[in-house]
């Protein structure tokens, strides 16, 4: 296993994140999906460098379960760029340190656990920016930033408030109702709209 930081691509530019700050729990129809709790406050927990990876795995001990997000490139204290995430969950795991009321790493955490398409630079956030998720040609996760509960302002806001924010850090920003198990040999294909034109997207096929 590498010891060399992992990278995301903004344009022709290759960054390295020092950290992926995650939203939990952000649409209401995925949080029905799950049977959760509505939080009284965002959750937000990390995901290290060594999680980032290209290649899409269906088991790491055990089955994993695919959350497409829309995530976004901090610099300058700012989002200045935009991308399609994967935010890969051992579910099985998660749900048992849930209930012993435990951290969540061992779930999230883990190496191969994000993925991400090319980062696409933008000078503002637009509410009009949506997530797609398609598996084998059928789309399972779709929705713009009108279905969460916390828009992309107020997580930035949040999360500067206890947590600084360094040059080349991911923020992910939840995912919408659709998520499921990830079956080896499925073809996936996330991609960030604006208006129903592609702004970037990214294919795997899991392994």
């Amino acid at each position: 296993m590498s010891n060399t930081p992992n990278s995301i691509r903004i344009g022709d530019q290759l960054k390295t994140p020092g950290k992926i700050v995650c939203v939990g729990r952000n649409y209401a129809a995925h949080i029905e999906e799950l049977k959760n709790e509505v939080p009284d406050e965002m959750v937000v927990f990390s995901k290290p460098n060594s999680a980032i990876s290209d290649q899409l795995i269906a088991i790491h001990q055990e089955a994993i379960n695919y959350e497409g997000e829309l995530s976004f490139v901090i610099e300058g204290g700012r989002f200045v760029a935009v991308g399609f995430g994967l935010d890969l969950t051992k579910r099985a795991l998660q749900e048992k340190l849930k209930a012993k009321g435990l951290p969540w790493e061992r779930a999230k955490a883990f190496d191969g656990a994000a993925l991400f398409s090319p980062f696409v630079r933008i000078s503002e956030v637009d509410p009009a920016l949506t997530l797609e998720l398609e598996i084998n040609g059928t789309t399972v996760q779709k929705a713009d930033t009108s279905l969460m509960l916390y828009k992309p302002a107020s997580i930035l806001e949040e999360i500067s408030s206890f947590m600084t924010l360094n040059d080349g850090d991911i923020v992910m920003t939840g995912t919408p109702k659709g998520v499921g198990i990830i079956q080896p040999g499925d073809q996936y294909c996330g991609k960030i709209t604006l208006r129903d034109k592609i702004v970037t997207q990214a294919e795997w096929i899991a392994r």
